[in-house]
C-alpha cells in the first residue's frame, strides 16, 4: 500500500517540484527507490542521506540500514516514514551544489552524470570536469547553462531517461524499477514489461522502423539496426512510419494490450536472423549507465520460465 501511495504521489509531483527557467518540458517524475532496489539511484540516495548526517555505506544496495536511515530522515523532515525514497523525500534530500563544492552531495550528482554518459570519477570534488558536464547536461534539457545543480537539475538527473553510448531504455526510466528489467519471459527469450496503456515506448538504438499488425504481436514496431531487430509488441498506437529513421530514445509508440495479450504491457524482444536473444543483460546495462553488451553476445536461453 505504501508503494502504491508513493506511485500516486509521483504522478502528482510532475507539477511544482523544481522550476527550470528555460525548460520547455516538465521535468520527469522522481523515481521510487525502495527496499531491495539496487543501482545508481540507490547510490545517489545513500550519498544524499550521508550528506544529511546518516552513517551508512553507499553500496548501491537498498538494504535494512538504508531503509532505517530513510525512515529517520523522513521523520526528521515531517514526512510519512514509509522507508521509500519517493518524490517528497527526494525533494528534501537533494542539496544544491556548484563549482568548488565537496562532499557526499557532489558524489551523488556525479553518480547521476556518469549514468547519463559523462566520463567522470565520482570523487566528491566539484571541479572543472563536473562543472562542464553539468552545464552540458542542463543545456541539453533546456535549463539555464550554468554549473549549479539546483532542485530542477536534480530532478532531471535522477528521473531522466539517459542514452548510454547511443542506447536508451525502451520505456521512460521512471516507468519501472530496475528489478523489472531482469524478469524472465513466459516461454521464449524476450521480456514483458508491465506498464499501463499509454506509456511511451522508446527506440533503444538508432535504426530503421517497420510496422507490425497481426493477431500475435498486435500493433508493433520493429527497429532494425546492423542486422539486429528490436521488436515492440502489443502497442495501443504506433507513431512512426514504416521506413522512418529513428534515434535512440525516440518515441515509437504507446503501450497497450493489442494482439495476443492478457493485459497492458510492453513485449520487447531482440532477434538476429531467426534467433531470439535474451534482452535482460542489455537492458540492465542501459539502466545502470554502463556500455551495453553486443546483441550478438546475449544468450539465447535461460531467460524464460
Amino acid at each position: 500500500m505504501a508503494r502504491l501511495m508513493a506511485v500516486l504521489v509521483a504522478a502528482l509531483a510532475l507539477v511544482g517540484l523544481g522550476v527550470g527557467t528555460a525548460s520547455a518540458a516538465a521535468p520527469p517524475a522522481w523515481p521510487l527507490v525502495d527496499s531491495g532496489d539496487t543501482g545508481p539511484e540507490v547510490a545517489s540516495a545513500q550519498y544524499l542521506l550521508r550528506a544529511h548526517g546518516a552513517q551508512i555505506t553507499a553500496d548501491s544496495i537498498f538494504g535494512p540500514q538504508t531503509q532505517a536511515a530513510t525512515k529517520a530522515f523522513q521523520t526528521a523532515q515531517g514526512l510519512d516514514a514509509d522507508g521509500i525514497v519517493g518524490p517528497l523525500t527526494w525533494a528534501k534530500l537533494v542539496v544544491q551544489v556548484d563549482s568548488g563544492a565537496r562532499g557526499d552531495a557532489v558524489t551523488a550528482a556525479q553518480h547521476q552524470l556518469v549514468r547519463h554518459g559523462y566520463a567522470l570519477t565520482a570523487d566528491g570534488v566539484f571541479g572543472t570536469g563536473t562543472a562542464s558536464a553539468v552545464t552540458d547536461f542542463k543545456t541539453k534539457h533546456g535549463l539555464a547553462a550554468t554549473s549549479l545543480v539546483d532542485a530542477t537539475t536534480w530532478q532531471w538527473l535522477i528521473g531522466g531517461t539517459p542514452t548510454v553510448n547511443g542506447w536508451s531504455l525502451p520505456l521512460p526510466r521512471t516507468a519501472l524499477p530496475r528489478s523489472e528489467y531482469d524478469d524472465p519471459h513466459h516461454d521464449y527469450p524476450a521480456i514483458d514489461l508491465p506498464v499501463g496503456t499509454g506509456t511511451r515506448a522508446l527506440a533503444v538504438t538508432a535504426g530503421t522502423a517497420s510496422l507490425v499488425n497481426d493477431s500475435s504481436c498486435g500493433k508493433g514496431v520493429v527497429v532494425t539496426a546492423a542486422g539486429v531487430r528490436y521488436i515492440y509488441c502489443h502497442l495501443s498506437q504506433q507513431v512512426v512510419a514504416a521506413g522512418a529513421a529513428v534515434t535512440a530514445g525516440q518515441l515509437v509508440g504507446y503501450t497497450g494490450s493489442t494482439g495476443n495479450s492478457t493485459g497492458p504491457h510492453l513485449h520487447f524482444g531482440i532477434k538476429i536472423g531467426s534467433t531470439s536473444h535474451c534482452p535482460q543483460r542489455l537492458l540492465l546495462a542501459i539502466y545502470d549507465g554502463q556500455n551495453p553488451p553486443a546483441p550478438s553476445s546475449l544468450p539465447t536461453s535461460g531467460c524464460s520460465y
